[in-house]
């Protein structure tokens, strides 16, 4: 996989204040620095980033989010009446977070579901920033 989107959020639980930053390589093999500002979110995305902070929240006082990793991959199951199963594309976060101890620690999909967004606006989301315009 050679997209990912990082986040770092500078002040740990402010969640209106960070930088997005978008991997991806061209067809050149570039990889082009692109950082993005809260400003710099069309509105139309502005949902998908708000799931992303929610599932964030989840990890409750204790641990506060420093940067996030996200990445795009058939990461969720869904089940149709006729009994069979489907992967679907889902946005997968893995979290570093700090306590107000001092402490770092790396959280996953393993340790926090919600850390699978399976909506279409965060899939679209994750594609609008690591395009390969």
């Amino acid at each position: 996989m050679n997209e990912e989107i990082q986040i770092q959020f500078p002040q740990p639980g402010n969640w209106q204040e960070f930088t997005l930053t978008a991997i991806y390589q061209d067809k050149g093999g570039y990889r082009p620095p692109a950082r993005y500002t809260p400003a710099d979110i069309p509105a139309d995305h502005a949902p998908a980033m708000q799931a992303v902070v929610a599932a964030l929240v989840g990890l409750g006082e204790d641990w506060q989010a420093v940067q996030v990793w996200a990445r795009l991959g058939k990461d969720a199951i869904t089940l149709a009446e006729d009994g069979t199963y489907t992967m679907i594309d889902g946005v997968c976060l893995t979290v570093e977070a700090v306590n107000p101890q001092g402490g770092r620690r790396i959280f996953t999909a393993s340790d926090y579901p919600a850390f699978i967004i399976t909506e279409p606006a965060a899939v679209e989301f994750f594609k609008f920033f690591t395009s390969k315009q």
